[in-house]
């Protein structure tokens, strides 16, 4: 398995743990967009989506840039493509595992 930034993951997967930051992500992956137009679809104020934005600008999985008064927000796609590759590595357990638990069950059902 390659090894990777735990404190990096550790934020990831914290961000990734809060549905509104999740939806805000899925927004962005269609491109960028101010913080007024991320916060139309929340029954939620813009203090409140702000701080999202905050919390997941600290993990690094959105960055923003500054024009004028407006903010403008992007999805930082290598912090998103670590945590995916730290998935795909952890999927490829998975069958080995499987493989020996039907290498048990195939011993153990012989036996009786």
């Amino acid at each position: 398995m390659v090894k990777y930034n735990d404190e990096l993951l550790n934020d990831v997967f914290h961000v990734l743990s809060d549905p509104t930051r999740r939806e805000i992500i899925r927004r962005l992956a269609d491109g960028e967009m101010t913080v007024m137009s991320l916060a139309e679809p929340f029954e939620m104020s813009l203090p409140a989506i702000s701080k999202h934005l905050k919390v997941l600008e600290t993990a690094g999985v959105v960055s923003k840039r500054k024009e004028g008064t407006f903010r403008y927000y992007n999805v930082n796609p290598d912090v998103v493509d670590r945590a995916k590759e730290w998935l795909i590595d952890l999927s490829k357990f998975w069958p080995e595992q499987l493989i020996n638990l039907e290498h048990f069950l195939d011993q153990n059902t012989k036996n009786r």
